[in-house]
């Protein structure tokens, strides 16, 4: 029995080092979601929060296991909508305890617009001046 539980860490390629691939830094977030995908045959259906944000990653604490390489959708309850950003194709890219990174698939325009106007709204002025 492992002693630290927490302390394992796997990803897709199974190295530490490899899940940290983010092309675009992440904004620290602190709302909620739902999960859901196939996991050792069953549908797996877990809520969580989202920990922090990209336009091409997320973050997220959830209730519910998941493996590196595992499809899930995805319903973030983006502040400021009504509904729920449904991304349907994403990839869980790491996994750490009940910590876990999700690469987002393909996003409708419409998704992609919500996305960003929460992302740029989080970035501080200097910082869209590329900190002059």
């Amino acid at each position: 029995m492992d002693p630290h539980p927490a302390a394992r860490f796997t990803t897709v390629a199974g190295f530490p080092d490899q899940s940290d691939r983010r092309h675009d830094s992440r904004s620290p977030a602190l709302f909620s979601l739902l999960y859901s995908g196939m996991g050792a045959g069953q549908m797996l259906i877990g809520d969580g929060m989202v920990t922090n944000l990209s336009s091409c990653g997320i973050g997220i604490r959830g209730n519910r296991s998941v493996t590196p390489g595992m499809e899930v959708a995805l319903f973030i309850d983006l502040p400021g909508l009504k509904e729920p950003l449904c991304v349907a194709q994403n990839r869980v890219s790491w996994v750490a305890g009940c910590r876990f990174g999700v690469e987002l698939g393909p996003l409708k325009s419409e998704e992609k617009k919500h996305l960003d106007v929460f992302l740029w709204d989080r970035v501080t002025p200097t910082d869209r001046d590329g900190g002059s």
